[in-house]
């Protein structure tokens, strides 16, 4: 398969220009798709845009990686309810910084190749051309007709909120974009979803106008779930490429619990696994739903491809840890910091060390830090063999946990029925 069918049997393309196909076909194209830095990581949200530019550069073209230091300060109005809020200088730098480190994890930037990734910011080019220059040297291209009737533009200025001129002119800007690099990296293709249509478009009206040069155009499909809720979401917001806003483990959970729709659709789109095996794949899970085999490879793939082998393993591992039978010498083989990376939005309770041992049984512990709300409740439970500290069941209800097993002299992990867990803290 060439990339366009390549693409089209993914599921990651839309929209596409006439010719494009063609382009791609007969020569080494060079492609950009544009990141906006509104914030110092991406999220899953942009790993699409990511994985077309990987899939562009295997198939032998080259990439370039626009990063939105100029429209970063103007905000894209594309189907979005109201004006954003425009970032300061200070903010931007931190977040290009961010976005450009993670982008150079996917691509391949060696110069040696012809077809090596490149990063370029608008800034560069944005920063030295004035208001006059502007609108003198571009503006005139285009009608303010063929501007307004873009359905991102008609959808805010029939809206509530209207648009401002900021916004409204921000398609003539990212229309620049590609005007610039068609004349100077020899760019021919934008690649971007399939909100950016109009933009892009724009872009090849400027290029065809002003440049008579040529400029093709493709979009993927916006992913959403199959429960209508917005792809990239949880219940405690974005799922991020950073690990420290989100952690390898949160990262596999996500994909880990997709529906077997979703991870039907995605397996294709977020893996570079060959079709043969994801069809035998798909026949597999379909015989056995609940082996989740298509989760548990779309987990494994993505999350060794955004955070590594060694992460993806420990995510497993923690998976194992809080949902497996693991024993205690395994907890106890964590260091510190995976420790609490295990337990991230577990509950913790703090307990008094020097009440730890003789003075305190285990009733009085499991009741005192409040993991339950009476001594009663706690006796029951630890009788039914319902409680553990460290993945060892409590033996009996005078049981006096002791210092020797708190966990790096400080932890008590605590697990109350098969899926409640706490970190109790000797202090």
């Amino acid at each position: 398969m060439n990339l366009i069918e390549e693409l089209r049997w993914r599921g990651m393309l839309q929209d596409i220009m006439p010719g494009t196909e063609e382009q791609l076909n007969k020569e080494m194209t060079s492609a950009y798709i544009g990141f906006d830095p509104t914030a110092d990581s991406l999220h899953i949200g942009s790993l699409v845009p990511i994985l077309l530019l990987i899939h562009l550069q295997k198939a032998g073209h080259k990439p370039f990686a626009l990063i939105g230091g100029a429209t970063g300060m103007v905000g894209d109005p594309s189907f979005k309810a109201e004006e954003r809020k425009m970032l300061d200088e200070v903010t931007l730098e931190k977040n290009l910084a961010g976005i450009r480190a993670q982008l150079e994890k996917f691509l391949d930037f060696d110069p040696s190749r012809s077809n090596a990734a490149e990063i370029v910011n608008n800034y560069d080019w944005f920063k030295n051309i004035s208001f006059l220059d502007f609108i003198r040297d571009v503006g005139k291209h285009i009608t303010v007709n063929y501007m307004m009737s873009k359905d991102s533009v008609k959808k805010r200025i029939e809206g509530d909120s209207g648009i401002s001129f900021t916004e409204f002119t921000y398609q003539l800007i990212q229309g620049y974009d590609f005007y610039w690099l068609n004349q100077h990296k020899n760019c021919k293709l934008q690649m971007g979803g399939s909100d950016q249509w109009g933009n892009i478009t724009t872009g090849t009206e400027l290029i065809r106008r002003m440049g008579g040069g040529e400029a093709f155009a493709f979009t993927c499909p916006l992913l959403t779930k199959a429960d209508g809720g917005k792809f990239g979401k949880t219940e405690k917001g974005n799922v991020w490429l950073d690990p420290e806003k989100t952690s390898p483990y949160q990262f596999y959970q996500f994909w880990l619990n997709a529906s077997d729709e979703d991870a039907t659709k995605w397996i294709k789109i977020f893996t570079f696994l060959p079709k043969a095996e994801i069809e035998s794949l798909q026949q597999e899970h379909q015989a056995a739903p609940h082996l989740r085999l298509l989760q548990k490879k779309l987990a494994e793939e993505i999350t060794s491809l955004v955070h590594g082998k060694e992460s993806y393993e420990f995510a497993v591992k923690t998976s194992d840890i809080l949902f497996g039978n693991v024993t205690t010498e395994v907890i106890k083989s964590l260091t510190e910091e995976q420790l609490l990376q295990v337990m991230e939005g577990v509950p913790q309770h703090e307990f008094p060390l020097e009440r730890i041992g003789d003075a305190t049984d285990i009733v009085t512990l499991l009741a005192d830090t409040g993991i339950f709300p009476s001594k009663g409740e706690a006796r029951k439970m630890v009788q039914s063999g319902g409680v553990s500290i460290n993945k060892e069941k409590i033996p009996a209800i005078d049981f006096k946990p002791g210092t020797e097993q708190l966990l790096h002299n400080r932890y008590f992990l605590i697990q109350k029925g098969k899926k409640n867990y706490y970190l109790v803290k000797a202090v």
